[in-house]
C-alpha cells in the first residue's frame, strides 16, 4: 500500500517534543554553571575559558535554548519553532566544527568535555532530523494570519543578516576579530562567539515568511539572551577595551536591538491594532 501523504496541518511531533525534552537539562545545567561560576572554568567546564565575559555570553545562549526547548513542549504549531530549529543546528553545527579543529584546548580528563563532545556531535544531525520529519506537516500561511509590517520585516531581516555575517566572519577568521572584539579572544573563544551571533539568523525568515507567529518566539529568546548578556557586561566591566570602538557600537546596537524588539511586540501583542495583516 503506498504511504499517505502528510497532512500539512503545522503539528509538532512528539519526536520534536521529545528530542526538545533531552536537550533542555543539558543547556540549564551548562547555564548555572558558566553564568554562576564564570571564573571556575578550568574545575567546572570542558575548557578553561578566560576571560569571565566569554562564558557569561555562552550561557546566556544556552539559557535562550533552554526557554525555547522548554516551549517546544507545548507549542501547537510547527511555524512557531521552524526558524529557532534550522539556527539551533547551525549553531551546534559549528561548535562541533570548532571542538574538533580545537580539540587539544579542550580538558579531556573532565567528564564535562565528552558530556559537551558527545552534544555537539549528535545535536547537529538530531536537530536536523527533527526539522526535516517535521516540515513534512508544515502548514502553507493562511491569509488571515497576523504579518510584521514592511518596515519591521525588513529591519528584522537585515539584523539577522548581520548578525549572520558578524558569525560567520568570526568563526571563519579570527585573526581578523580578535583585535577588534571588545574583549579579549582566543581563537576557539571567537569561534564560539561566532556560532552564538549566528543563531541570529533566525531573523532573515522573515524576509520569506512575515507571519508574526514565525518570529514571535524567537525574539522572546533574543530579548532574554541580550538582557542577559547585558547583565554580564555589568558584572566583568574590567574585561572590555574601552578603547575599542566595537565596543560602544555593540552596546548601542544591543540595546537597539531591545528597543526595537520591544516595539515589534508592542504593536503585534498590545496595540489596538495588533493582528492586522501587513503583506
Amino acid at each position: 500500500m503506498a504511504a499517505q501523504p502528510a497532512r500539512a496541518d503545522d503539528r509538532v511531533l512528539r519526536a520534536t517534543r521529545a528530542l526538545s525534552a533531552f536537550i533542555a537539562p543539558f543547556l540549564i545545567v551548562a547555564f548555572v554553571v558558566l553564568y554562576g561560576f564564570p571564573d571556575q572554568t578550568e574545575r567546572l567546564f570542558a575548557w578553561t575559558i578566560h576571560p569571565t565575559m566569554t562564558p557569561m555570553v555562552l550561557a546566556s545562549a544556552y539559557f535562550g535554548g533552554f526557554y525555547f526547548f522548554v516551549r517546544a513542549l507545548w507549542e501547537s504549531r510547527w511555524a512557531t519553532l521552524r526558524l529557532g530549529m534550522l539556527s539551533v543546528a547551525l549553531f551546534a553545527t559549528l561548535l562541533g566544527v570548532a571542538t574538533i579543529i580545537h580539540w587539544d584546548k579542550f580538558n579531556h580528563q573532565h567528564s564535562a568535555f565528552w558530556l559537551w563532545a558527545g552534544l555537539y556531535f549528535t545535536a547537529p544531525f538530531l536537530v536536523a532530523l527533527a526539522y526535516l520529519a517535521n516540515r513534512r506537516y508544515a502548514a502553507p500561511p493562511r491569509p488571515d494570519e497576523a504579518r510584521l509590517g514592511p518596515v519591521s520585516r525588513w529591519v528584522v531581516g537585515v539584523v539577522g543578516l548581520a548578525a549572520l555575517a558578524t558569525g560567520v566572519t568570526m568563526f571563519v577568521a579570527p585573526p581578523l576579530m580578535i583585535p577588534i572584539w571588545p574583549w579579549a579572544l582566543t581563537p576557539l573563544t571567537c569561534r564560539v562567539v561566532g556560532a552564538i551571533f549566528c543563531l541570529g539568523a533566525a531573523g532573515i525568515g522573515t524576509l520569506i515568511d512575515a507571519r508574526w507567529v514565525t518570529i514571535r518566539l524567537m525574539m522572546q529568546v533574543e530579548t532574554l539572551m541580550i538582557a542577559l548578556m547585558l547583565v554580564a557586561a555589568l558584572r566583568a566591566p574590567a574585561d572590555f577595551a574601552t578603547d575599542r570602538p566595537l565596543t560602544w557600537l555593540m552596546l548601542v546596537g544591543f540595546i537597539g536591538v531591545l528597543i526595537g524588539s520591544a516595539s515589534v511586540w508592542y504593536a503585534q501583542e498590545i496595540s489596538p491594532g495588533k493582528g492586522v495583516i501587513s503583506r
